[in-house]
């Protein structure tokens, strides 16, 4: 599929992939930039620069290459379908399970299943990430959306990177926010933590901004921990458990971001849970091709249902 632009006069003293990047193409600035490296984008006819400041007028034609073969596998891994068309598919992912091929996870994903379920994802949207529009971390639960066809990825996309959709999470969170603060929003700059490579964090200087809005559902004895809702308006990379954490209340049972509960019997219990308390449960969205609205929802799994049942008898001792 060609990509045609006419740069804008507004759009004059952007970089190349800059400009790209905010076209609501389906790729990253990254992946953008290595498209531009390897000749696929023009601009008035010929190759470009990544780093090339455009003027406005200029006409950009991006090609990209077909779809490489899919490398990962159809397996068949059961899946809870909470909608599906011909145009996109929306589960309810278990924890546990990783979304798609990485070091150390070469089989077992969710990739691999959709792969096997849909049999026709071949390419879309990249290689190893077939359909993947966005992610749960492999300990996060709950509902997950991925394409059929790469107009609907495009779309999707686009309507993740535009915030038109409603991304609701369920977490339990140790401690709870203080008291009597019960709905608040956390607004930040984020990028890569500066020693750990691997974690992430709101304390940068310069960084993308990210944006979590939290309220406390519910309390439990001594303000020891609570469950709290949080709606995304961003979608970075483990946001909610940066966010919360870095506010001083992280998600139960988080070894990366979280701490030990100083409370033995919370301690217990995150031990028990084995992974983070953290659920997406709802995922709302006008369907980018049909106009129908998806609306669908997740209970919490039983795991955490468990751990909600624990702290709601021990408030009541």
């Amino acid at each position: 599929m060609t990509h045609r632009f006419v740069v804008p006069a507004g759009a004059a003293g952007a970089r190349l992939d800059q400009f790209l990047a905010a076209s609501d193409l389906p790729y990253t600035r990254s992946q953008i930039k290595r498209r531009i490296d390897e000749g696929e984008v023009l601009v008035d006819g010929a190759p470009a620069k990544a780093g090339r400041k455009l003027k406005g007028g200029e006409e950009i034609v991006f090609t990209p290459p077909p779809p490489a073969p899919v490398a990962a596998e159809p397996e068949a891994i059961d899946l809870v379908v909470l909608h599906e068309d011909r145009h996109l598919i929306v589960i309810d992912k278990p924890a546990g399970l990783v979304v798609h091929p990485a070091a150390g996870h070469a089989s077992g994903t969710l990739v691999n299943a959709l792969l096997h379920h849909c049999q026709d994802l071949a390419g879309i949207g990249g290689e190893l990430r077939p359909g993947i529009v966005h992610r749960l971390d492999k300990d996060t639960s709950g509902v997950l959306v991925a394409a059929k066809d790469e107009a609907t990825h495009a779309a999707l996309t686009a309507l993740f990177k535009k915030k038109d959709l409603t991304r609701l999470y369920l977490a339990i969170v140790a401690p709870a926010p203080p008291a009597p603060r019960e709905t608040g929003t956390i607004r930040t700059l984020y990028g890569r933590h500066p020693v750990h490579r691997k974690r992430f964090t709101s304390k940068v200087e310069k960084g993308k901004p990210a944006v979590t809005h939290w309220r406390v559902v519910e309390r439990f004895a001594g303000g020891g921990a609570a469950l709290v809702e949080c709606r995304l308006e961003t979608g970075r990379t483990h946001q909610i458990r940066v966010h919360l954490s870095e506010s001083g209340w992280p998600v139960l049972g988080d070894r990366t971001y979280g701490r030990a509960p100083r409370d033995p019997a919370l301690r217990d219990l995150a031990e028990r849970l084995g992974r983070q308390a953290l659920h997406a449960a709802v995922l709302a969205f006008k369907h980018p091709i049909t106009g129908e609205t998806i609306d669908c929802r997740s209970p919490l799994p039983a795991d955490v249902q468990v751990a909600l049942t624990a702290l709601r008898a021990a408030r009541g001792t």
